[in-house]
């Protein structure tokens, strides 16, 4: 396997686990939502802050490594911010 390879592999598995986290911070919240609180909460409020400062922790780690680029890292938070609030939306719909 040549350099450049495992340099895209890393790349490609970095951003692949960012999602998939942010992916879980998404179903924790919906989760949360549908049966356990609603989106005024503190609880709330505070496993939803917690959760984004992990990733967005993760996610400027990975930037500093050089295995994801600043844009794309921005792009997954701000993909689950909008679905977050879409969510939070529908909640206070209901």
């Amino acid at each position: 396997m040549l350099a450049s390879e495992m340099i895209v592999n890393h790349h490609e598995k970095a951003y692949a686990l960012l999602q998939a986290d942010a992916e879980k911070i998404l179903k924790l919240i919906k989760v949360q939502m549908e049966n356990l609180t609603m989106p005024q909460c503190p609880l709330y409020e505070e496993v939803l802050d917690t959760q984004m400062f992990g990733l967005s922790r993760e996610i400027e780690f990975a930037v500093r490594l050089g295995l994801i680029e600043v844009k794309d890292g921005k792009a997954i938070l701000d993909k689950l911010e909008r679905e977050l609030s879409a969510l939070h939306e529908a909640s206070i719909r209901k």
